[in-house]
């Protein structure tokens, strides 16, 4: 005997009000912490982070000793 998967519901597949990524961005601003640096060969934008994109706990004594030194955010 066949089973009926129609569920009959009529609510939608998305929450109005629930905005997209780049659409906070556009709102908002970028994160703390995040950094546009231009765009590459492929012109997409490019970027690095500091430490604050990690912590906001005292942000400042985080960031790397030498400023030649990459931003390791932890894992």
């Amino acid at each position: 005997m066949a089973q009926d998967t129609d569920k009959g519901t009529d609510l939608p597949a998305h929450d109005s009000g629930v905005s997209k990524g780049e659409e906070q961005i556009k709102n908002q601003g970028k994160e703390p912490g995040r950094v546009d640096t231009g765009t590459d060969d492929a012109d997409r934008p490019t970027g690095t982070s500091t430490a604050r994109n990690s912590s906001s706990v005292n942000a400042d004594e985080r960031e790397p000793i030498d400023p030649a030194m990459p931003n390791m955010p932890p894992a």
